[in-house]
């Protein structure tokens, strides 16, 4: 193609884990975004002991990538208390980002840990120019749009503020009914602080109307007879439109999800990496490509999918009425954590499968095969004609080529695919 004017984005994955982190890294993230065990706003996750933290940095660095931790809570007095030996913990680790959103923090962690960069985090609501010349004046080095930004308000940001100042803008996963999660229903109904990393997903829940003289009668709000899920939003997918996000400026592409697993991980980079890369060799390939990219973001639990603020306000179509379940086409059974000698995979086991079941080896380089199971030994050396216990240390003979952080998956409904890209 001809030489775009834009530098080909940093494509973001999440990692609740050291498995995910390797994961996105081997995949072709550019870079993961994690979590500690305090300060991020996802405290169901498993996030990373500071040992983990550091072995998934060495691991990233030395794939060429690099790792940014979440401390994006909005601080209370105790938070500020312990924060100051927090940031000299992550001194010693040496992130290539801090994401903040709380001024006292940000504050700290200037003075802690001056050489590492600041981003600033999504929930700081960061809809303007003149708050990212704020941010950007005061030291930060990227700013991570409000998710409430349309397109043309973003290329209004990138206009107005310097070339070296990074945008961060989400471009894949959940969305949130709250204004850039700032949600007060969790704290109302559970005493569980979203902003804490606590939040426990009440706009995921089914809700009715009640009239204050008849105490226990429910009217369902009626979209259909099992009432309505009226804060319940599609998932955010714009991978179909790569062009427009590269044109607004954009220097990261990020995308949520760490609560997710290693097939979400695998099937989004894998897909978001493909579509970037071919956009840059040229639109016509990216075009060409594009099923397959669709069908890929498919393949792990999601909800239906939308274009968020992107092109404007979402309207009715942007919301899941029916139900609060992820579709699932495909199963995760494991990552390949290890090859031994006689070319057996090493899994740890997530969900069950058999002798002889197929299943489809996931590689990073944008491929597949399917493969027989010929042979299941057990963590006591044992073959076995099933795996039916999660977790399981488990090695497996496949008929088919395997590499270490190959990513075993296999096919819950009759689902179809889109083939192999164009690569």
């Amino acid at each position: 193609m001809s030489e775009n004017k834009w530098k080909k984005p940093e494509l973001l994955m999440p990692a609740k884990g050291l498995e995910e982190l390797k994961v996105a890294v081997t995949f072709g993230a550019d870079a993961v975004y994690l979590g500690g065990e305090a300060f991020g706003l996802r405290a169901g996750a498993k996030n990373f002991t500071r040992e983990e933290m550091g072995e998934g940095i060495a691991f990233a660095h030395e794939n060429g990538a690099k790792v940014y931790v979440t401390a994006n809570i909005l601080a209370h007095n105790q938070d500020i208390r312990s924060a100051v030996q927090y940031f000299t913990e992550l001194k010693e680790l040496a992130p290539d980002a801090l994401i903040i959103s709380d001024p006292g923090l940000f504050s700290i962690a200037r003075e802690v840990c001056p050489e590492i960069d600041i981003h600033i985090s999504t929930q700081a609501n960061n809809t303007n120019f003149m708050t990212c010349l704020f941010w950007g004046k005061l030291g930060a080095r990227r700013i991570v749009t409000a998710r409430e930004l349309s397109f043309e308000e973003i290329r209004e940001i990138r206009e107005n503020i310097p070339r070296e100042l990074e945008i961060e803008t989400f471009v894949h996963g959940a969305m949130c009914i709250s204004y850039s999660g700032r949600c007060l229903l969790s704290n109302y109904f559970t005493g569980r602080d979203a902003n804490h990393g606590e939040c426990a997903h009440p706009c995921r829940w089914q809700y009715a109307v009640a009239e204050a003289t008849r105490p226990g009668q429910y009217l369902p709000i009626e979209e259909n007879e099992r009432g309505t899920f009226i804060f319940n939003s599609k998932d955010l997918c714009m991978v179909e439109y790569i062009p427009e996000l590269v044109e607004a400026g954009i220097d990261s592409f990020k995308v949520e999800g760490r609560m997710k697993n290693a097939l979400y991980i695998a099937s989004v980079t894998r897909a978001y990496r493909k579509a970037i890369d071919d956009y840059f060799e040229s639109p016509e390939k990216y075009e060409a490509n594009k099923e397959w990219y669709r069908a890929e973001v498919a393949k792990c639990t999601a909800r239906p999918f939308a274009t968020g603020f992107f092109f404007g306000r979402p309207d009715e179509g942007a919301q899941i009425y029916d139900s609060n379940t992820y579709t699932n086409l495909y199963t995760l059974l494991g990552v390949v954590v290890g090859i031994t000698g006689d070319g057996e995979a090493v899994i740890h086991q997530k969900n069950k499968f058999s002798l002889h079941d197929e299943i489809e080896i996931v590689h990073p380089d944008f491929t597949s095969d399917f493969a027989e199971v010929e042979r299941i030994i057990d963590d006591k050396g044992e073959e076995v004609e099933s795996a039916p216990h999660p977790k399981q240390e488990l090695r497996l003979k496949l008929n088919a080529r395997v590499g270490l952080y190959d990513v075993l998956r296999i096919q819950t409904n009759s689902g179809q695919g889109a083939g192999v890209p164009d690569c």
